[in-house]
């Protein structure tokens, strides 16, 4: 039950750590998993000190144990061992201080963090964090490459050293930190984000040499995986040789089986562009006289032709041709209209002979009524009726007479 207290009715310091103790008496016995930073054996002395560490959360605990417990694992058990403890918390009231009393200590094989790595990779893998799609290509020429290395490492030295043989200009922003033990994941996941939140960085480098599993466990934390996977930068992990294969590799956007391998990816070779350009220089030089000398020969073709050789010979031709054109348009026109004007005067003649005109010039004549109506028949011609009778050159006027016989 929570104590009532006020400014006024405060309880004294020794009632608050009795009080505390009373709750964590409560709690029950728990098995606890980390990593021993801290090992004191005394000799003479009937208890062992320990303190174990969470490496991903940077927390630790003391722990106690009777000498008789820990030299059951003794031989299996050093500074920066991960083990298993059965224990039971305790606090010690006089200093307010919180300790586990282990009861048992169980080293924890190889055997059993592969498996526990491959059910962390599993999880890891089915929320999509080593999918390829979420990986981004490595700039072909990094202005600035963030690294993250031990301090004075031979990681350092080879990735510093090949990277600048390839390409002298490149630069680095380098950030050392713990690369094994419990202060290494921590370090690590602040040090890439660091680089990450730089403008000018353009290419994470994680490097550290080869080493046990127990020594390469900090690239397989889930903490330090999941900053990986939220960088903006692409991040390169070079850890351990070509056997090793921490999950860091596996949420890279780049592996390389070495810090040296890393050097080789990042950066281009200065020598093998130099290299490439002149070898495209040359395609291309090739190319060109390729195509003017295609060129060249086609104009030579064209400039062969007779057209284009003497192109006034065409003009000529072309001269000759209408001029013939012409001489028989001529002729055929001249033709048409001879023969037009011979059919045309034969038909006027016929035309001539065959008119009322020239019938009245050879001495016939036309005799018509006072009302215009031509005579045809002698008997519509009354005796004494007055004629008009029309001639080739004018007309007249004529009395009609019948015979005396016809009388």
């Amino acid at each position: 039950m929570a104590r009532q207290t006020s400014a006024e009715t405060p309880i004294p310091v020794g009632e608050v750590s009795r009080l505390i103790g009373g709750w964590i008496d409560r709690l029950g016995a728990v098995w606890v998993e980390g990593q021993i930073t801290q090992l004191s054996r005394r000799p003479g002395a009937g208890v062992v000190f320990l303190t174990l560490r969470d490496p991903s959360y940077d927390i630790s605990l003391t722990v106690t144990c009777f000498r008789s417990v820990f030299e059951q694992v003794a031989d299996s058990v050093s500074e920066g061992a991960r083990v298993v403890v059965h224990a039971k918390p305790e606090w010690y009231a006089p200093r307010g201080q919180l300790s586990l009393r282990a009861a048992e200590i169980r080293p924890v094989g190889v055997g059993e963090l592969l498996a526990r790595l491959e059910r962390l990779k599993k999880s890891l893998a089915a929320e999509g964090l080593f999918a390829a799609d979420r990986k981004r290509p490595v700039p072909f020429l990094p202005q600035l490459v963030g690294l993250v290395c031990g301090r004075a490492s031979a990681a350092e030295r080879d990735v510093l050293e090949n990277a600048r043989l390839r390409w002298p200009a490149v630069r680095f922003e380098v950030r050392t930190v713990p690369v094994q033990g419990v202060h290494a994941v921590p370090r690590v996941v602040e040090a890439v984000k660091e680089l990450d939140a730089h403008a000018e960085v353009d290419v994470i480098v994680v490097a550290r040499g080869g080493g046990s599993v127990e020594d390469l466990l900090p690239f397989s934390d889930e903490q330090l995986i999941r900053a990986v996977a939220a960088c903006r930068t692409p991040v390169v992990s070079a850890i351990g040789h070509e056997p090793d294969s921490p999950l860091l590799d596996l949420v890279a956007d780049l592996r390389a089986s070495t810090p040296t391998d890393a050097a080789k990816k990042v950066v281009p070779d200065v020598g093998e562009e130099l290299t490439r350009v002149r070898h495209l220089r040359e395609r291309a030089l090739r190319a060109v006289g390729g195509q003017l000398d295609r060129e060249e020969r086609g104009l030579a073709a064209a400039l062969a032709r007779p057209c284009l050789r003497q192109p006034e010979r065409m003009v000529d031709d072309r001269e000759e041709q209408v001029a013939a054109l012409l001489h028989r348009s001529r002729g055929t026109l001249r033709h048409l209209l001879d023969r037009a004007d011979s059919e045309l005067a034969h038909t006027r003649a016929r035309v001539v002979a065959l008119s009322p005109a020239a019938t009245l010039r050879r001495g016939y004549a036309v005799l018509q009524h006072e009302d215009g109506a031509v005579v045809r028949d002698a008997a519509e011609v009354a005796d004494g009726e007055r004629l008009r009778a029309r001639v080739a050159d004018g007309a007249f006027t004529v009395t009609a007479e019948r015979p005396a016989e016809e009388s």
